[in-house]
């Protein structure tokens, strides 16, 4: 992703790819399948998607999906650090469980 992104939440992210296409909430929700209201709380972070609502964005404005995922998945990994009013350490700890779990429950 390039760094002089105008975004900055998985919402903003979605809201700039529909502008860039020139589409209303109404055509977006219509294509995706969801209420419109639903996805004007998840352009303002409001609501979060589900992976299926993930994946059918993608497919829409054809942009990665593994990529959305990142976007939406750090937002709740900052979030919560955010509610928890932990530091950044934090991420160094889950870090290392990571990479735990990934050698040993192979």
């Amino acid at each position: 992703m390039a760094n002089s992104r105008k975004y900055t939440t998985f919402g903003e992210l979605l809201r700039s790819l529909r502008e860039k296409k020139g589409n209303t909430l109404k055509e977006v929700a219509s294509s995706i399948e969801i209420d419109i209201s639903l996805l004007a709380k998840i352009e303002r972070n409001e609501r979060t998607p589900t992976k299926q609502l993930i994946k059918n964005i993608s497919i829409y404005f054809n942009f990665d999906e593994k990529e959305l995922l990142n976007e939406f998945l750090s937002d709740q990994i900052v979030y919560k650090i955010l509610d928890e009013e932990a530091n950044v350490n934090i991420l160094k700890v889950a870090e290392k469980k990571i990479k735990y779990r990934i050698t040993n429950y192979k």
